[in-house]
C-alpha cells in the first residue's frame, strides 16, 4: 500500500468512527428540558467544536482488536471524549492558559463566560461518569459489574491527582522556569499520555482482554499516548514559527515545558518516531485485527501542521 493510499484509509476509517461517536454523544447529552439552556449550550459548543474523536476512536478500536462486538463500548468511549474536552475548557481558562481560540472558534469561557466554563467542564466530567455506570440491568450482574467498576476506576486513576491532573498542575508550576527531560516526561505522561492510554485499556477490557493481551495494549496506549504529546508539542512549534515567518521555532517553546524546549525539534521528532514504532511493535502478536491500532498509530507521527 502506498502512502497516499494509507492516508486516504485510515482518514475514512477515523472520520466514520468519528460519526459514530458525534450520534451516540447527541444520544447520551441529557435531553434540553433536564439542564439549564446556558449550561447546555456551553456543553453543546464545546463538545461538537470539531475534535478529531482520537480517544473515543481508540477505545473502540482495541475494544474490536480483542473481540468486542456491538455497542457496548460507546457509553465509555463518549466518556472519555466528555473527559478529554472538560480538560478543554479548564486549560483554556485565563488562570491556566489564557486561550482565547480553540481549532479556529472562541474558547467557551470567551463565548459563555468564565463561570460557566468552569460549570460545563465540571458538568462534562460527572456526566462522563454517570455514562459509564448508567448500564442496562443485564450488565449489572456482579461479573460484568466488577468490570465496569475496573473501567471506572481506571479512567478516574488517568482523569485525576495520579494523572491528568497532576500533570497539569506540574506544567503550570513549571511555567517560565527551566525544566529537564524527568519534569517533562512527568508531564506528558500524565497530563496527555494518562488519558490515552486509559482509552486503550478501556476498550481491550472491556472486550475481555487480559494477562499478555492486555499487557501489550497498555504498552502501545502508553508509549502512543506520549508520541502524541511530543507531535503536538512539534506542530504548536512549528505552526506558530510559520505564522511568523520563522525558520526555527526553538524560541517559541520558552515558557511552557515541553519536549522541543528540552531536546531541540530533531531529538524531539526522533524521540517521537521510536516511541510509534514502539507502539506498533507492541501488536506483533496480532494480526489484522489490531491494523486499526497500528493506522492510528503511524497517522499521528504522520499529522502535519
Amino acid at each position: 500500500m502506498d502512502q497516499g493510499q494509507f492516508m486516504m484509509d485510515i482518514h475514512r476509517y477515523l472520520q466514520e468512527k468519528k460519526e459514530i461517536v458525534d450520534s451516540a454523544l447527541e444520544r447520551y447529552l441529557p435531553e434540553k428540558e433536564e439542564v439549564t439552556s446556558s449550561l447546555r449550550k456551553a456543553i453543546q459548543y464545546s463538545l461538537f467544536a470539531g475534535g478529531k474523536r482520537i480517544r473515543p476512536i481508540l477505545s473502540i478500536a482495541s475494544y474490536e482488536a480483542v473481540g468486542g462486538k456491538g455497542e457496548s463500548i460507546l457509553p465509555f468511549a463518549c466518556a472519555l471524549e466528555m473527559i478529554h474536552t472538560y480538560s478543554l475548557i479548564h486549560d483554556d481558562l485565563p488562570a491556566i492558559d489564557n486561550d482565547d481560540y480553540r481549532r479556529g472558534k472562541p474558547t467557551c469561557h470567551k463565548v459563555f463566560g468564565e463561570a460557566i466554563a468552569i460549570l460545563a467542564g465540571d458538568g462534562l466530567l460527572t456526566e462522563a461518569f454517570r455514562l459509564m455506570t448508567n448500564q442496562p440491568a443485564r450488565d449489572r450482574r456482579p461479573r460484568n459489574g466488577g468490570v465496569v467498576l475496573e473501567l471506572v476506576n481506571e479512567v478516574a486513576r488517568a482523569a485525576g491527582v495520579l494523572g491528568m491532573v497532576g500533570g497539569q498542575v506540574v506544567d503550570v508550576e513549571s511555567e517560565g522556569k527551566a525544566v529537564d527531560l524527568p519534569t517533562v516526561q512527568y508531564i506528558h505522561a500524565r497530563k496527555t499520555g494518562a488519558m490515552i492510554a486509559a482509552s486503550v485499556w478501556v476498550g481491550a477490557r472491556l472486550g475481555g482482554a487480559e494477562g499478555e493481551i492486555l499487557h501489550a495494549l497498555t504498552c502501545y496506549g502508553e508509549s502512543l499516548g506520549l508520541a502524541f504529546q511530543i507531535v503536538d508539542d512539534i506542530l504548536n512549534v512549528e505552526g506558530k514559527a510559520a505564522l511568523l515567518g520563522k525558520n526555527t521555532g526553538s524560541d517559541l517553546s520558552r515558557g511552557k515545558a515541553t519536549y522541543p524546549s528540552v531536546l531541540g525539534m530533531e531529538e524531539s521528532k526522533k524521540k517521537g518516531r521510536e516511541l510509534v514504532e514502539i507502539s506498533v511493535e507492541a501488536l506483533k502478536q496480532f494480526g489484522p485485527e489490531a491494523d486499526p491500532l497500528r493506522e492510528i498509530a503511524r497517522f499521528v507521527a504522520a499529522r502535519e501542521y
